[in-house]
C-alpha cells in the first residue's frame, strides 16, 4: 500500500473513532509530517484522498477541518407525478418524508444576480444579465445544510406576476402566481447531472470543493410563451443522496409472455 494511503487510513480511523471530532481541526502540515515521518507531498496526497471522500476540508490559512461525515444518505424517488397539497401548492419529488420538519439555514434571499450560462440557456436569454434569483439553503432539522435551492424567474415572469418576486408569494407559492398571470398550466422537465461544486456552493454546504454534487434542474415552461419562465436548480452533496426510480412494464413487456404464433407454410 502506498505510504499516503497508509497515512489516510490512519487519519480516517482516528476521525471515525472520534479522536478528531466533527468541526475540530487536524494538526497542521508540519505537525503531520513529523507524526508520520513523511514528506509534505505524502501528507498532501493523503489529505486530498480524505477531502474527496468528504471527511475533511482543507482551507488555506484556516487549517484542516473535520466535516460531518455521519449524515445519512437519503433517497429521492424520481417519479413522473407532480402532486398538489391544498396548503402548500405543487409538490415535486424530494428527499423529505411526509411530515418531516425542514429548516432554512440563514435566511432566504431574493436578489438580482448575473444569470449563469446554463440557466440562461434554458430561459433563452443572454448569460450574465441581472435576473431575479430566490435562494435558500435547507436541510432536515438538526442536520447540516443538505441542499442549495436557487429559483431563477425570467423577466417576463416578474413583469406578469410581480408577487412571485416578493417575500410573501401568497398561497400556493410563486408557481400559482405565474399560472394566475396567464402562464398556466406550466409544464416541467427535469435535468440531472453530477459535477464539482463552485467555491461558493462548497462553502454554503460546508463540503470539500473536491466532493462531487448532484445538480437537479427543474425547468418550468409557459404554454403562453412556449418557453421556460422559471428554472429551479437544486445542488446536493452527491454522497448524501441516491435517486430511486420505479420502472413500469410497457405493453410489449407484459407477463406471461404471449405465445408466438409461427405461420405455417402451405403445402
Amino acid at each position: 500500500m502506498p505510504r499516503y494511503e497508509q497515512v489516510a487510513d490512519d487519519l480516517r480511523a482516528r476521525i471515525h473513532a472520534g479522536e478528531y471530532e466533527v468541526g475540530a481541526k487536524l494538526p497542521q502540515y508540519s505537525e503531520l509530517t513529523e507524526i508520520y515521518g513523511v514528506g509534505r507531498g505524502v501528507i498532501s496526497s493523503a489529505l486530498g484522498l480524505l477531502e474527496r471522500e468528504g471527511l475533511i476540508r482543507v482551507v488555506k490559512r484556516a487549517g484542516i477541518r473535520v466535516l460531518d461525515w455521519r449524515v445519512q444518505r437519503r433517497r429521492i424517488g424520481r417519479g413522473q407525478t407532480v402532486m398538489r397539497d391544498p396548503a402548500r401548492g405543487y409538490v415535486f419529488p424530494a428527499a423529505s418524508h411526509a411530515g418531516e420538519p425542514w429548516i432554512v439555514h440563514g435566511r432566504a434571499v431574493r436578489s438580482y444576480e448575473p444569470v449563469p450560462e446554463r440557466v440562461a440557456s434554458f430561459l433563452g436569454i443572454e448569460p450574465g444579465i441581472a435576473v431575479l434569483r430566490r435562494r435558500r439553503v435547507t436541510s432536515p432539522a438538526d442536520e447540516p445544510a443538505f441542499q442549495i435551492v436557487d429559483t431563477w424567474l425570467s423577466p417576463e415572469a416578474v413583469r406578469d406576476a410581480p408577487q412571485a418576486a416578493e417575500a410573501n408569494t401568497g398561497p400556493g407559492g410563486y408557481i400559482d402566481r405565474l399560472e394566475e398571470a396567464g402562464h398556466g398550466p406550466i409544464e416541467w422537465t427535469e435535468h440531472a447531472r453530477a459535477r464539482t461544486p463552485s467555491d461558493e456552493e462548497a462553502g454554503l454546504l460546508d463540503i470539500s470543493p473536491e466532493s462531487p454534487v448532484l445538480e437537479l434542474v427543474l425547468v418550468g415552461k409557459s404554454p403562453a410563451l412556449d418557453r421556460p419562465v422559471d428554472v429551479t436548480v437544486r445542488v446536493i452533496p452527491a454522497d448524501r443522496v441516491e435517486l430511486v426510480t420505479d420502472l413500469r412494464r410497457d405493453d410489449s413487456a407484459q407477463w406471461p409472455v404471449a405465445p408466438v404464433v409461427v405461420p405455417t407454410k402451405p403445402e
